[in-house]
C-alpha cells in the first residue's frame, strides 16, 4: 500500500436477510479529500436454518435472553467466516487489512421514540458481535454504528448518506441515490450541495415485501423473484394498487426510517388479504409489490424532494437495482430524471451498502463524525460505532 492508505472490509446484512456482503475498499485521507475505491466484492448465504431463525427474530417473534445471546455470538462467526472468505477471494491476506467495519444484522428498529415504561423511548439492535469477528479474523472491527446516532435524537437511519455524499456529489448536477435493498431508501444530493443540505430516509418496502410474498406462494421453495419473471406474467390490478399507495407511511414525513417492524409479517398478511378481495392471482399480487415499491419511490420523490431540489439523475443500487420491471416503472413514471446503474460510478449494485459501512468504520477509528443529522433527525453530529480491537499480535 502507498503510504497513508488503508485497506478496509466492509460487511453488510440487510432487512431481507438473504446473506453478507462483502466489500475491500482503500481508503486515504480525511474529508474534503477523503478517497476511497472499491477493489472487490462477494457475498455469502446464511446457512437456512440460521436465516429462518433471523426472520422469526426480526418479526418480533418469542426468544429468550439466552437464545439471543446465543444467536449474537453465533452471528459474530458467521460475520467472521464471511470476511475471512472474501480475504481469500481477493488474495489479500488478513493481515493486510486494517478494518472491519460490520452492519450486523438488523433484528429491531424503532427509530421514533414510544412509550415505554414511562418514557418515550427509541432504540436499535444489531447483533454479530463485533468482539467474535475481530478475535477470528485478527483485524479490529467496528460495529453497532446507529446506536450513537439514536442517543442523539436521530432515527438512527439511514447512515449510508454519507457514502453517497462522498461518492455522487456534483457541482451542476442534483441526483438522487436510491437503494432497492429490503426496504428502499433515497439520499438527495442537491448541486454543489453541503452535507447539511442532505436528505435522506426510506420511502417503504422494496425486496421484503416482494420476496416474502414469494417465498409465501412457493411455500419457501422460492426467495425472490429472479427479473421479475414472476411479476411480468400477472395482470394489473390498478384498485389494488390504490389501496397499497394508502399507505399511511408514505405521507410520513422525513426524516423518518423503517423496516420488518412495519414493513414485515403483519403486513404481508394484510398484502394477502387485500389480494383475495380484489382476487388476485399469486403473479398479479407479486407484480401490485413490485410496482408498489416503484411508485412508493415516484411518490417520494414528487412529494418531498421535486418541490425544492431540481434533479437530474437517480443513480440505483442494491438488489432491486436487477429488477427489470420495477425499473421500468421507475423510469416511466420520472421521464425528466436520467435512471442509472451504481457501476457506471464505480460501485457495483450489490456492494454499496457493504462499502458504506467499510467508510464509517474509516472515519470512526479516526474518531470523525459519520452521520448527516439532515438525513437522520440527530440533533449532532456523532462518531458512529464501537471499536473491537484485535488480539495483540
Amino acid at each position: 500500500m502507498a503510504p497513508g492508505t488503508t485497506l478496509v472490509l466492509g460487511l453488510m446484512s440487510g432487512t431481507s436477510a438473504d446473506g453478507i456482503d462483502v466489500a475491500l475498499a482503500r481508503i486515504s485521507g480525511a474529508r474534503p479529500d477523503l478517497h476511497a475505491q472499491i477493489l472487490g466484492h462477494t457475498s455469502s448465504k446464511f446457512p437456512a436454518p440460521l436465516q429462518k431463525e433471523i426472520l422469526r427474530v426480526a418479526e418480533q417473534r418469542p426468544i429468550t435472553a439466552g437464545e439471543l445471546s446465543q444467536l449474537n455470538f453465533r452471528l459474530g462467526e458467521v460475520f467472521a467466516d464471511a470476511a475471512l472468505l472474501a480475504c481469500r477471494k481477493f488474495r489479500v491476506s488478513p493481515k493486510r487489512i486494517a478494518l472491519i467495519g460490520s452492519h450486523g444484522q438488523t433484528i429491531f428498529h424503532q427509530g421514533t421514540p414510544a412509550p415505554y415504561f414511562g418514557r418515550a423511548t427509541a432504540s436499535t439492535l444489531q447483533i454479530g458481535e463485533p468482539s467474535v469477528i475481530a478475535a477470528r479474523t485478527g483485524i479490529t472491527t467496528v460495529g453497532d454504528f446507529r446506536p450513537a446516532d439514536i442517543a442523539l435524537g436521530g432515527q438512527g437511519a439511514p447512515l449510508v448518506p454519507y457514502a453517497d455524499y462522498l461518492l455522487y456529489r456534483h457541482e451542476k448536477l442534483g441526483r438522487i441515490s436510491l437503494n432497492l435493498g429490503g426496504i428502499a431508501n433515497i439520499t438527495v444530493i442537491p448541486a454543489s450541495a453541503r452535507p447539511d443540505q442532505i436528505l435522506a430516509f426510506d420511502t417503504g418496502p422494496a425486496n421484503m415485501l416482494i420476496d416474502a410474498l414469494v417465498s409465501h406462494f412457493s411455500r419457501g421453495r422460492q426467495r425472490f423473484d429472479k427479473n421479475a419473471r414472476i411479476a411480468q406474467t400477472g395482470r394489473p390490478l390498478p384498485a389494488l394498487l390504490n389501496e397499497l399507495m394508502r399507505d399511511p407511511y408514505l405521507k410520513l414525513a422525513p426524516p423518518k426510517s423503517t423496516g420488518r417492524e412495519y414493513y414485515g409479517r403483519a403486513y404481508l398478511k394484510k398484502v394477502l388479504a387485500l389480494g383475495r378481495r380484489h382476487r388476485a392471482q399469486s403473479a398479479e399480487l407479486i407484480r401490485a409489490a413490485t410496482i408498489f415499491t416503484a411508485l412508493s419511490v415516484v411518490d417520494a420523490v414528487n412529494r418531498f424532494v421535486l418541490p425544492r431540489t431540481r434533479i437530474h439523475q437517480l443513480i440505483v443500487s442494491g438488489g432491486g437495482a436487477k429488477n427489470p420491471l420495477l425499473l421500468a416503472q421507475l423510469s416511466a413514471a420520472l421521464r425528466n430524471i436520467e435512471i442509472l446503474p451504481s457501476s457506471k460510478f464505480g460501485v457495483p449494485e450489490n456492494a454499496k451498502e457493504a462499502f458504506a459501512f467499510a467508510l464509517l468504520a474509516y472515519e470512526t477509528f479516526h474518531e470523525r463524525a459519520s452521520n448527516l443529522p439532515s438525513a437522520t433527525g440527530a440533533s449532532a453530529p456523532a462518531i458512529l460505532g464501537k471499536i473491537s480491537y484485535a488480539p495483540p499480535r
